[in-house]
């Protein structure tokens, strides 16, 4: 899955891909005989542990900017593949920047955009408000999730309950609030979705900025999930700095040796604590904000994929 923001040449390039770049990206889908889906396909293929193809890929968009309508819309409708807009409807209630009006929503709809949701004004949401107890703030972010949901199915007829999460953010009491409300989560982390993906944390690749160029883009949507049976200790959420990220998976198509993780340009040698079970550690504290440890290994039975995780971090 990708994770696109504007699409403009006039906007901050470490969220934006051109016009001429996202047409690139779509020709060379086309070209390579990927499979581009629509999001309520992959849902339903992760739900009903259906098989993935290695070749799918969706389309996703982020916070409700108006390029997504006047330039991105366009060049989509011409391939005829079919994506997903994450909104804030607070944030287009209120004119928040260049950001969607109703009707251009209401318009994409009509042409068979999904509309999803992206909280109700684009919050920090794993952040307490000061003297906020966690009692409170539980109950403040489900009606935020809730009177988002009822303002996009109200604007537009759409209720997927799919939360994309603000800046990527969350944590467990997030991941639970979002699992009781019998939504999907998904993240700005990197990654490949496979059938053991967790619903509350599901990964998207960036394809813009630096991750626009179609040869790192291309290497990124041959990848594999790996198979994660239990995630140890992997709370975005920062409570020991560095962190130690523990997963529990199955070895079966790559080589222990071969694994590798990455913080930054730090290579993380992981401690495998028993045939499955491997846990790394940076060797210095995580800057405060958001950081990601990479975790990859290439596939034996699939020649020139390989396995891909990032574990996301909030300092």
């Amino acid at each position: 899955m990708l994770i696109y923001h504007h699409v403009a040449d006039d906007t901050p390039r470490v969220s934006s891909v051109t016009a001429d770049e996202l047409r690139q990206h779509l020709q060379y889908f086309k070209d390579n005989d990927f499979q581009v889906i629509a999001l309520d396909v992959l849902i339903n293929q992760l739900r009903s542990n259906l098989p993935i193809a290695d070749n799918a890929v969706v389309i996703t968009f982020d916070d409700s900017f108006e390029n997504n309508y006047t330039t991105a819309h366009p060049i989509l409708m011409e391939f005829g593949f079919p994506y997903t807009i994450f909104i804030s409807p607070g944030s287009i209630d209120n004119r928040v920047g260049p950001v969607l009006s109703w009707d251009q929503v209401r318009a994409m709809a009509a042409d068979g955009v999904l509309v999803a949701n992206h909280s109700m004004n684009h919050e920090h949401m794993t952040q307490l408000q000061p003297g906020e107890s966690k009692v409170d703030w539980h109950s403040r972010i489900k009606q935020n999730i809730l009177e988002a949901e009822r303002r996009i199915l109200t604007e537009t007829g759409q209720s997927h309950k799919w939360l994309a999460y603000p800046y990527g953010e969350f944590n467990s009491e997030l991941e639970t609030l979002v699992e009781a409300l019998g939504f999907i989560g998904i993240g700005q982390q990197s990654g490949a979705i496979g059938a053991a993906t967790k619903l509350s944390r599901i990964p998207r690749y960036p394809a813009a900025g630096q991750y626009a160029d179609l040869a790192n883009l291309g290497q990124k949507l041959r990848t594999l999930a790996f198979n994660i049976t239990h995630y140890l200790s992997a709370d975005q959420q920062v409570s020991d700095n560095p962190p130690t990220l523990r997963l529990q998976l199955k070895v079966s198509d790559f080589l222990p040796g071969q694994f590798r993780c990455y913080a930054g340009t730090e290579v993380l040698e992981p401690e495998w604590l028993n045939e499955n079970t491997f846990e790394v550690t940076a060797s210095k504290p995580l800057n405060r904000g958001r950081s990601r440890y990479n975790c990859t290994a290439p596939s034996l039975t699939k020649k020139g994929y390989f396995y891909w995780y990032s574990q996301p971090w909030l300092n």
